[in-house]
């Protein structure tokens, strides 16, 4: 299972979103590795923070930052450490 918690640094974005993602950022941290997870990230973040990513199976963690923007990540895909990583 993967735990997200979002840790709030109490800012408000001081630049404008990028025009490119209005929709957010689906993100893949696995560098075509496999096998991986995947998972939602709570979108839009209430503001600028970061939130915690982690796995409790096979202990793989990230950190993600977020801005509170219509460009805040809204997904994120992470490698599996059970198995050797299978690298592209």
């Amino acid at each position: 299972m993967i735990h997200v918690c979002w840790i709030d640094r109490g800012n408000e974005a001081t630049q404008p979103p990028n025009p490119a993602y209005p929709d957010g950022v689906d993100l893949d941290v696995t560098r075509g590795a496999k096998p991986f997870c995947q998972a939602a990230l709570p979108y839009p973040a209430k503001r600028c923070g970061y939130y915690t990513v982690a796995c409790d199976v096979c202990g793989f963690t990230a950190m993600v930052t977020t801005a509170g923007r219509p460009d805040d990540p809204r997904s994120i895909k992470l490698p599996c450490k059970l198995e050797p990583v299978k690298w592209r």
